[in-house]
């Protein structure tokens, strides 16, 4: 019955209304063929157009090259020292056979004033040198007094700073100068702290690596702190502080609550490693050259020159032109590294 009444209706729509449905299967036929040359496209992709994107297409064959005008500007020519011809530069190491090579091991050598070298040849063609220090977040102090000027400062934050310090003014150049020199040399340069140790090292080409290493050699030894740098450097810290990720701080609160703090004062390795929100205002340029002359101008036994792709005995002869001349005035009873007792407990973020 229902079959029945369904059909009687389409009759009479069609009796009433013959031109109607004759438009509608014109507009369907047309439709149909309009679809098969358009590009179909999904709303998704494209919501905010109203009709699928004109997809245009070329032949290469049609393609017409036209000469490109010479520019007036001047190119970069590469030095003559730098150059290459049939002859191989007195700069680049001559091939050996490899049977002559030696097996990379590590070898280490004590300077009379106490710096350790330590290197590994592994005759790449970029050598990895580097110098370690022995402090640390861990020998920072709420307040310290400089003996050579009787001034206090507060060195609670310092490392945080003078890791994003290196490589700026020293004595001879500004930080402008070494970053345009090494980026000659081909050279890239990063400096890391940790609670316990500090290191400043530097990637560079084989052939200019003694270049860089005197440029490392003064960037430790002859820092010029200016107030605008260590202004501009806490700036980096508040922002660092603000955007840090909740993995790092997880770590230092695991720190935190392993050596608590004892007798009511805060333990070495209990120490926050990076600078907080309230030790911020108290570092100043005064800050970095306390914590230098307490930890490292009279500390050679404390330097560590490590490297890897270099011979060492190049290594040894850079290390003591660089480091060689420092003197040791420090006694036994004046080590600042005191052990920490695990406490643990709880740190809240």
């Amino acid at each position: 019955l229902n079959l029945c009444t369904m059909m009687n209706a389409v009759v009479r729509s069609v009796v009433r209304c013959p031109s109607r449905c004759r438009l509608r299967h014109s507009q369907g036929r047309h439709f149909a063929a309009q679809a098969q040359h358009q590009i179909p496209y999904s709303e998704n992709e494209f919501p905010d157009r109203r009709e699928a994107p004109i997809i245009s297409r070329t032949k290469a064959v049609d393609v017409v090259v036209t000469s490109k005008p010479q520019s007036n500007s001047q190119h970069r020519v590469i030095p003559s020292t730098r150059s290459i011809g049939v002859e191989r530069p007195a700069y680049i190491p001559p091939n050996v056979p490899i049977d002559s090579l030696e097996i990379p091991e590590t070898k280490i050598t004590t300077l009379s004033n106490g710096v350790r070298v330590g290197s590994m040849e592994t005759y790449s063609q970029v050598s990895t040198v580097g110098v370690l220090l022995d402090f640390g977040s861990r020998h920072e102090l709420e307040q310290y007094t400089v003996l050579s000027t009787n001034k206090t400062v507060s060195t609670a934050g310092v490392n945080h700073l003078m890791e994003l310090l290196a490589f700026n003014s020293t004595k001879n150049y500004d930080g402008t100068e070494i970053r345009n020199i090494l980026e000659t040399l081909g050279g890239a340069t990063f400096a890391q702290s940790s609670r316990e140790q500090m290191m400043y090292c530097v990637d560079v080409l084989r052939p200019n690596v003694n270049e860089a290493f005197n440029l490392l050699g003064e960037t430790i030894q002859s820092p010029i702190v200016q107030e605008i740098e260590v202004e501009e450097m806490k700036q980096v810290i508040m922002f660092q502080t603000m955007d840090m990720m909740p993995q790092v701080l997880m770590g230092e609160g695991l720190q935190l609550a392993a050596y608590g703090p004892m007798d009511g004062k805060l333990q070495q390795l209990g120490r926050p490693h990076f600078c907080t929100a309230e030790a911020l205002p108290n570092l100043t340029a005064d800050s970095v050259h306390a914590f230098r002359e307490q930890h490292l101008l009279n500390n050679p036994e404390g330097i560590v020159v490590s490297g890897s792709g270099i011979s060492h005995d190049a290594l040894v002869e850079l290390a003591e032109a660089n480091f060689g001349h420092m003197t040791s005035n420090k006694s036994d009873s004046a080590k600042t590294t005191i052990p920490s007792i695990y406490t643990g407990g709880e740190y809240r973020l």
